[in-house]
């Protein structure tokens, strides 16, 4: 591929710069366009094929450490000269635990399988030798030329040529890439546009495409389209982004530009990495030291063992004779060290892992079944999507969330309004009292109106009255909502409208007006047709003065039937009050109070005002707009100043209240993640004082806060003072030179810096946009920023790219020991959600690619904390409580072969059976464990959500942690020396009834195997908290089952048959008859459970965690308070929402412009003024 620079300059100033590496193509010349190699349109999300799944599945699993360590140990036993253990002992727990993970793996894998075939193999029209053919998604090329039609979902990157609406407009919905619900539109060129659907100039068409190469970009694309010796400039606006489904457009043909990979939809995907919880770190680490401390205790009893060769075994020689290939003592404790490597290898059991697998996928059955995390009005189950994470889930401290589709329904409701001084939208009862809307709430009927939309709803009958009544002020204030907009009216079917809005708060206000009777029937680009009470009423539109994020306002000029001008405005109430007559005083004042309950109900107000305009006065002005448009020079401070000298002396209308529907339950759901000390950041890429709305209605922010921060600096320097005023201010000692993490970082600039957690001296919140964190987000700023960030109670990020998402979560995991999670619902959610520790998606109706790369999956919000604080603890508790368990059983398991050593000249003899090392963790003690791992709860899932403080001790790992293992280790090496004290005492000496010797070797293995069992068995009932009949049956019955096997082992057919197999001839019945065993055991258990139940005991007393007092309450409490009902929240304070009614400019230049008729309308000269 050619590098170059190419800038040009075209007429208005554009300039335009494709990057330093291009992408180039021709419609309809396959030949040329496959010299370049560019990917086919198949999508691949999968990992293993037929062929590559047995080699990279077993490579994958023998980097795990214990697996790799396993497989040397198997090679090991295979040596004669030091296997100390049969080979089977390793082989078949190794291949069990490989072929259950194998199969876990192959079943994920087919998953992804299946959606990429979905996906691959849906179809499309394609223009072949001059006729449309259908062929699959997969098999489509750069240079292709499709057809897509209505409410089809777009297949590739596709530059627009041509649709059937007005100058080849087309609608696209972009909810899978973005999660915003409003529609969009795409235009194409002209000298494409002229191509319509003639599929003969269409497959004569041979335009050359030079573009930028594939990126992420999801709001950018530079390109230059070559055709008939001309050159064209391509944008973002000519562009159908594949993800984005067409809308209300009957057809449309475009050139594909990116396919399959290199579509933003697939580099927004991110790279997929394997995660891993920290436990699973953990465990790494803690394999290591176990491996150290086995190779001490071998080197150890290695020297024993010469020591006592050198001193003692040489006296043997005539009954033990060395092997031909030991030479001398040294050479004996060599091999008796890689022997002993051999008999105790079970301090590191293969079974861990298996078991561990078996834990995770049945607690993540539990979030699939788990019905109160169904939501049937989408019919959608919460899903997980990975079985490796659960317990991850109860450690999060950091959760980063989208705003648009996630908090927010994107659905924008006209509640309230305050007209003339008079409120409405309250509802009363009949005593007069207010009253909350709920589903029983009579609404008001509109059968008056035949063009009202039967999905508005609203439930104050006095407004409708008012407007039946003729209210001069009711009726004008309707007239300026259906006449103060860029939204455009669509009608296919009589009667039946269509709008389309540049935001959904403008639908919002467009169609209440339509249903209290005021519709807008249609538009062209010089009048408005109004239906206004079944009058029909044409009003010329003069002028649009454009919202922009400056004025934070928009108006229009028209002119009415009755040959009055006049001009309809809107806009912030900080912006307008200041552009009032000063007539209006007294009703700003009732206003101002309507707005003020407004916005404690967290409710996006707008104030609506009018003038009348002088003919001359408006000549006058027209003059002074048509020169400020036609200036070359500083031409948007003139348009601005001209706009300002007609937008004042406005008289009061009224306000709107509008709310911003959030998700259900979503402020009460951050309530709950707050009281568990999760702390909420925002991501979006919208606007920040949309952004900032949303978090004081969620309850991020709340007017008891100490302070907000805005970040908003342009250059490194100032960015850093604004971070640096911001820390001084929340720390209570000033930040001094001396301050120890600016050494650090000074000092130490290379090393992995951890920013310890700082207490900030009151609640504050930050605000930052996406152009400062570019410059925040480099060299040490981006310390500062996370240390600045993480001290307040709630963080917004706004007009972030999908890029910056990501960075932000790296750097939080890069510089602290907290876990985290990003919650979304577009594609340009993916990369955050792949980032973090744990991605969550919601699925519904806004696109399936934040949940297919998603570990975890609902369709609601506020589900998210019973996933975290009630199955995220309980996974969390279980893993714990089955590590500690798990490692301890196998310490005195393993620890008992040392003990014995110091009586068997170090020879490396086991204690036990073969088959009872074989059965030990496969068998005997592994249901036990399981059914707790799998059932046992300290809580159930209501105390869990009524106290979220019990979440606490997850997010610090206190459960299980390296102090908590050194624990396990100190108890197991005690109990395993009590074990074989007690059973040498027992047997030492020791006679039968019958007089005859019990001192051999064999009923002391069976003796001290016994006792073992019974230690582990009452030891894993202790930590039992929720019995269920399954826990009952899997520890009393696993005992029960090891007596059975016993007596089956060492039956005396088995051993006849097999002699040198099963070698414990009649030992079963013979030792377990004697009162000697079960004092053994008796003792056993009392000694070694003795440190345990004590330090359960004085634990709470002594060392108590805050989650200890908790529970304490929790069982002095009988019955658990019900759970806070999802529902809305009031908003407690009198912050109000400020202008925040568009994303971007509105159809203002594209009404104005014509290009939306179908059918050129005449000029009339001066009367339309284009901006």
């Amino acid at each position: 591929m050619r590098v170059k620079v190419v800038e040009l300059t075209y007429e208005g100033g554009l300039d335009i710069c494709v990057g330093k590496q291009e992408r180039y193509l021709q419609a309809n010349n396959e030949k040329f366009n496959t010299m370049f190699g560019y990917p086919n349109n198949t999508i691949k999300t999968s990992k293993y094929n037929v062929f590559n799944f047995l080699p990279l599945n077993l490579f994958e699993q023998f980097q795990r450490l214990a697996n790799a360590y396993f497989l040397i140990l198997l090679i090991l036993q295979l040596i004669p000269q030091i296997s100390s253990l049969a080979w089977y002992t390793t082989v078949i727990p190794l291949m069990v635990v490989l072929c259950i993970t194998a199969a876990k793996d192959a079943m994920d894998d087919l998953k992804k399988h299946q959606s990429d075939n979905q996906v691959n193999n849906r179809s499309v029209l394609v223009l072949m030798n001059g006729r449309m053919e259908e062929k699959k998604w997969m098999n489509i090329q750069v240079g292709d030329i499709i057809k897509l039609e209505n409410n089809q979902p777009v297949t590739a990157d596709t530059l627009l040529l041509s649709s059937s609406e007005p100058c080849s407009m087309t609608y696209i919905e972009t909810a899978e890439l973005d999660g915003e619900t409003n529609l969009k539109v795409k235009q194409a060129i002209s000298v494409t546009s002229q191509m319509e659907d003639n599929l003969k100039l269409l497959s004569a068409f041979d335009g050359k495409v030079r573009c930028e190469s594939p990126n992420n970009r999801l709001d950018r694309f530079t390109g230059l389209l070559t055709y008939k010796e001309k050159t064209y400039i391509l944008d973002h606006d000519k562009l159908l982004l594949r993800g984005c489904i067409i809308k209300n457009t009957d057809w449309c043909y475009g050139l594909v530009i990116y396919t399959g990979p290199d579509t933003k939809l697939m580099q927004n995907s991110g790279k997929s990495s394997f995660k891993r919880t920290q436990i699973d770190h953990l465990m790494n680490v803690l394999v290591l030291w176990i491996f150290l401390f086995l190779g001490s205790m071998c080197f150890i009893l290695a020297i024993g063992h010469g020591i006592w060769e050198s001193k003692k075994g040489y006296y043997f020689q005539n009954f033990l004779p060395r092997k031909e290939y030991v030479s001398s003592s040294a050479v004996s404790a060599i091999f008796i060290f890689w022997s002993y490597f051999i008999i105790l290898n079970t301090m590191v059991p293969i079974s861990l892992y298996v078991s561990v697998e078996i834990i995770r996928l049945g607690n993540s059955c539990y979030i699939n079944w788990d019905q109160k995390m169904f939501c049937d009005l989408r019919n959608t189950p919460a899903q997980a999507r990975t079985t490796t994470l659960n317990e991850e889930l109860g450690q999060v401290k950091y959760v980063f969330s989208d705003k648009t589709g996630t908090l927010t329904q994107n659905i924008m409701i006209f509640n309230k309004c305050s007209i003339n001084g008079t409120l409405y939208g309250a509802v009363y009862d009949k005593n007069g009292q207010r009253v909350d809307v709920s589903e029983k709430t009579e609404e008001v009927s509109f059968s008056y109106n035949k063009l009202a939309d039967p999905k508005f709803s609203f439930y104050d009958k006095t407004l409708v009255e008012a407007v039946k009544k003729g209210d001069r002020w009711v009726h004008l204030f309707f007239l300026a909502l259906s006449l103060c907009h860029t939204v455009m009216s669509e009608e296919k079917v009589e009667g039946e409208l269509v709008y389309q809005a540049q935001s959904p708060d403008e639908g919002a206000l467009v169609t209440a007006a339509r249903n209290f009777g005021f519709v807008l029937r249609s538009r062209t680009p010089e009048t408005i047709t109004v239906v206004e009470m079944g009058e029909t009423k044409v009003y010329q539109l003069l002028a649009i003065l454009d919202f922009s994020n400056v004025r934070k306002r928009m108006s229009v000029i028209v002119r009415t039937p009755e040959d009055r001008v006049m001009l309809f405005c809107k806009g912030a109430d900080t912006i307008l009050y200041q552009l009032l007559h000063p007539s209006c005083t007294s009703l700003q004042e009732v206003t101002m109070e309507h707005l003020d309950e407004f916005a404690c109900e967290g409710l996006r107000t707008l104030i609506v005002a009018y003038r009348e305009l002088d003919d001359s006065f408006f000549r006058d002005w027209s003059k002074k707009h048509s020169e400020a448009c036609l200036s070359l020079v500083n031409r948007e401070n003139k348009i601005s100043a001209v706009y300002e000298e007609i937008e004042k002396d406005l008289m009061l209308l009224g306000a709107t209240a509008i709310e911003d529907k959030l998700q259900d339950g979503v402020p009460q759901t951050i309530k709950m993640l707050n009281k568990a000390k999760i702390k909420i950041w925002v991501l979006t890429g919208d606007k920040q004082e949309t952004a900032v709305n949303i978090a004081y209605a969620c309850g991020i922010f709340g007017d008891e806060m100490d302070g907000l921060f805005f970040v908003e600096g342009r250059d490194n320097e100032t960015i850093q003072q604004e971070l640096r005023s911001a820390l001084n201010k929340m720390k209570s000692e000033p930040l001094l030179e001396s301050d120890p993490i600016n050494n650090d970082l000074s000092t130490k600039p290379k090393m992995p810096v951890r920013i310890p957690e700082e207490v900030p001296s009151g609640n504050y919140g930050l605000i930052i946009n996406g152009y400062s964190l570019a410059y925040a987000l480099e060299g040490n700023l981006e310390l500062e920023l996370l240390r600045t960030a993480c001290m307040c109670k709630g963080v917004i990020f706004c007009r972030m790219t999908p890029l910056q998402k990501a960075q932000v979560v790296e750097l939080v995991k890069r510089y602290t020991k907290w876990v985290t999670l990003a919650i979304g619902d577009g594609a340009n959610d993916v990369s955050m959600i792949k980032a973090a520790h744990i991605g969550v998606g919601i699925s519904g109706q806004e696109g399936a690619q934040a949940v297919l790369n998603s570990d975890f999956s609902f369709s609601q919000f506020h589900y998210l904390q019973r996933l975290l604080l009630v199955h995220g603890r309980w996974s969390y508790n279980r893993m714990c409580k089955f590590l500690s368990y798990f490692f301890y059983k196998n310490f005195v398991f393993t620890l008992v072969h040392f003990w014995y050593s110091f009586y068997n000249g170090f020879s490396a003899q086991a204690v036990y059976d073969t088959w009872f090392i074989t059965f030990y963790n496969l068998v005997y003690t592994s249901l036990p464990i399981l059914a707790l791992s799998l059932f046992d709860q300290d809580v159930n899932e209501t105390w869990s959500l009524c106290f979220p403080e019990l979440y606490e001790p997850g997010q610090d790992n206190l459960y299980f942690n390296k102090k908590e293992f050194m624990k396990c280790l100190l108890h197991g090496i005690y109990s395993s020396f009590v074990l074989f004290s007690i059973s040498m005492g027992t047997i030492c000496n020791s006679v039968r009834r019958d007089g005859k010797e019990i001192s051999d070797y064999q009923s002391f293995s069976l003796i001290v195997q016994t006792s073992l069992l019974w230690v582990v068995t009452m030891q894993v009932a202790l930590e039992t908290t929720y019995w269920t009949m399954i826990n009952h049956f899997f520890t009393w019955g696993s005992l029960g089952f090891y007596f059975c096997i016993s007596f089956f082992l060492y039956s005396d057919g088995l051993c006849l048959m097999f002699p040198n197999v099963f070698q414990f001839l009649g030992v079963a019945r013979n030792t377990l008859i004697m009162p000697q065993l079960w004092l053994s055991i008796v003792l056993s258990m009392v000694l070694c459970m003795l440190p345990a139940v004590g330090y359960k005991f004085l634990k709470p007393l002594l060392w108590p965690f805050s989650v200890d007092k908790v529970i304490d309450r929790i069982h002095r409490i009988r019955h658990p308070p019900s759970l806070p009902v999802l529902g809305k929240r009031k908003h407690a304070g009198s912050r109000r929402s400020a202008y925040a009614f568009s994303h971007k400019q509105g159809f203002g230049p594209l009404i104005t412009s014509g290009k939306f008729m179908k059918s050129k309308w005449p000029k009339k000269g001066s009367s339309l003024f284009k901006k």
